[in-house]
């Protein structure tokens, strides 16, 4: 009796150890192990390799020729290789997309997460995920055959070469990114602890003050998440803007 109050009422011939090695544990350990070095070297070889033609494409041009100057035509027999109208039109862009799709895609997120009925959110949030998932040619095609013309028609000032337009790219790129914004902004709302709605509530706070003052700002940093995904999706994307806005800059 007095051993087992010294240790605690543990017998100390016993230990927390397995018996017998646990190989399948150790497998698994290893094979995630080696995932993350996998990621890591591949990252590592990524930078490597655009840094390898990095270094003598700016020993030929000067660094400040390549981001000031506005003509990008690498296969003259004159080559210019000024990047600033692409960066600009990629800005302009994702700046459309992003005032299209922000506040459609938190209004969704807010009415799924805090006014939908169970049911309702059954159907509406796996449609949102599909959604998500359709092919940037597909949308650049609406783009080009449906959403073009009918803004032509409402606003004709609005395109200026027919049927290219940054505003017909950045409202096609804004209907993809606002499913992820959506998604990732309603499971943030869904995570907030239900007391901090119940304690609003119980001060008198209405639903629409409980949804705007409460959860939102708790859930803030998904939210900035989700928008943040989807700006560097909206960033990178290159089908819609190549069919829907042109090759022009």
């Amino acid at each position: 009796m007095a051993a087992a109050r010294g240790t605690g009422g543990l017998d100390p011939s016993r230990s927390l150890a397995a018996a017998s090695p646990r190989h399948r544990e150790k497998l698994i350990q290893g094979l995630l192990v080696a995932c993350a070095v996998v990621s890591v070297a591949t990252t590592t070889a990524i930078v490597f390799a655009l840094l390898s033609p990095t270094i003598p494409f700016f020993q030929e041009v000067s660094l400040s020729d390549f981001l000031s100057a506005d003509d990008w035509a690498p296969l003259t027999a004159d080559p210019s290789f000024g990047v600033l109208r692409p960066v600009v039109g990629t800005l302009s862009v994702t700046l459309w997309s992003l005032l299209f799709a922000v506040p459609i895609g938190l209004l969704s997120a807010i009415y799924l997460s805090e006014y939908a009925k169970p049911r309702v959110r059954k159907v509406v949030k796996p449609i949102l995920e599909i959604l998500a998932g359709i092919p940037t040619v597909a949308l650049g095609v609406f783009a080009v055959t449906f959403l073009s013309p009918e803004i032509q028609d409402l606003a004709p000032d609005f395109i200026k070469t027919p049927p290219f337009a940054a505003g017909v790219a950045g409202l096609a790129v804004g209907l993809m990114i606002v499913p992820i914004i959506a998604a990732i902004s309603d499971d943030a709302m869904r995570a907030v602890p239900g007391g901090l709605r119940e304690g609003a509530y119980a001060l008198g706070a209405t639903k629409l003050k409980v949804s705007l003052r409460v959860v939102f700002p708790a859930a803030i940093s998904g939210v900035v998440a989700s928008i943040v995904l989807a700006g560097s999706r909206a960033v990178g994307e290159t089908m819609i803007v190549l069919l829907a806005a042109g090759k022009t800059p």
